[in-house]
């Protein structure tokens, strides 16, 4: 058997202990807008029926503080 060059990590913890939340939310603020906007746009996409668009009228848009 060849040996293995990526390690395993495990993490084992109560769900409800999980608390993933700040790390995730750390991960995409550290992204580049583009990949951010990439995620999105593929989430989206997954929910779609092709050739379906997304209903626009729940969005609400905000100017970004510079």
């Amino acid at each position: 058997m060849p040996e293995r060059k990526i390690i395993r990590v495990v993490r084992k913890v109560p769900l409800k202990e999980a608390d993933d939340d700040d790390c995730d939310l750390e991960y995409w603020l550290q992204q580049p807008v583009s990949k951010r906007l990439e995620a999105v746009t593929f989430l989206i996409s997954q929910l779609l029926k092709p050739g379906e668009r997304m209903d626009k009228t729940f969005v609400r848009k905000y100017k970004m503080k510079k």
